[in-house]
């Protein structure tokens, strides 16, 4: 039986850039553009899934990055332990999604079989390929193989399959990187796409423009239009840390607005969310 799930997204960074860092090619009208590095979370009844683990103040203040809580510490905003977390989907490998895998010890992760080769193989003897990527994390997600704590795929995979239940999809988007996911989940307001980094921001598959890092331009281009045919609608599709996110969609409760998102509510859709969950009364984490 299908599942129907909340869906969120936490944002626990942020970093400003420019629109030529981002775009492929540079952009004719540059100026600042901002970027929310965040985690997503999946409730249903039955079952939690975490997509992605963020990263650690230290990696992310050394990038330059500002750190304004742990992905576990975003997490517990909306009541979720991570220490009591089975499923944690890893998107892909690089610094920003899958650090702090350490915050998960009752996990298993949910991996593409291409990402973890690229990522210990030939690739990273390439500077600007292994750039995004933080050695720690990579040996991290090696001993979890070893310990039996993984769980690879490869392609497409329905989450019955997947021991993940009814109402989620794992679906390979290859192009920012080969291993690249993004999932796919039963909501009320009907199929959404979290899409993580197969599209940075809604003018990546909106208008066809590719992000900066990616290891193939063709693919990451085709899967701008196969997140598209994915989701219920362009609505449904929730790119990973465009600022744009927080400002569409209504917040849980008052007190956690600009920092949850909750995207099982339509875009723009500022009423009845803030009734689901009691504000929060430890105050923001930092």
């Amino acid at each position: 039986m299908s599942e129907t799930f909340e869906v969120f997204a936490l944002k626990y960074a942020e970093r400003m850039g420019t629109r030529a860092q981002i775009f492929a090619g540079g952009d004719p009208h540059d100026g600042p553009m901002a970027m929310d590095y965040f985690v997503w979370a999946l409730r249903s009844d039955e079952r939690t899934i975490v997509i992605d683990t963020g990263f650690g103040r230290e990696e992310g203040e050394g990038r330059g990055r500002t750190f304004l809580r742990s992905p576990a510490e975003a997490l517990a905003l909306i009541g979720i332990d991570a220490a009591a977390v089975e499923d944690v989907v890893i998107t892909h490998l690089h610094y920003d999604h899958a650090g702090t895998l350490e915050a998960f010890p009752a996990a298993r992760f949910h991996l593409q079989d291409a990402e973890l080769a690229f990522a210990t193989g030939r690739a990273m003897t390439h500077g600007a390929l292994r750039h995004s990527f933080r050695l720690e994390d990579v040996l991290a997600m090696v001993r979890n193989v070893y310990g039996e704590r993984v769980h690879f795929h490869r392609g497409d995979v329905d989450g019955r399959e997947a021991g993940l239940g009814g109402g989620v999809s794992l679906h390979l988007v290859p192009g920012h990187t080969p291993g690249q996911m993004s999932v796919g989940v039963d909501t009320a307001r009907g199929r959404v796409v979290v899409a993580s980094d197969a599209a940075h921001y809604y003018e990546n598959f909106l208008d066809g423009r590719a992000f900066a890092t990616h290891e193939s331009m063709s693919d990451i281009l085709d899967g701008h239009r196969r997140i598209r045919v994915l989701a219920d609608s362009d609505d449904h599709v929730v790119p990973g840390p465009d600022p744009l996110v927080l400002a569409r969609y209504p917040a849980p409760s008052k007190d956690l607005e600009g920092i949850v998102a909750a995207l099982h509510h339509h875009p723009n859709d500022k009423t009845n969310a803030q009734a689901e969950q009691p504000e929060n009364t430890e105050g923001e984490s930092t």
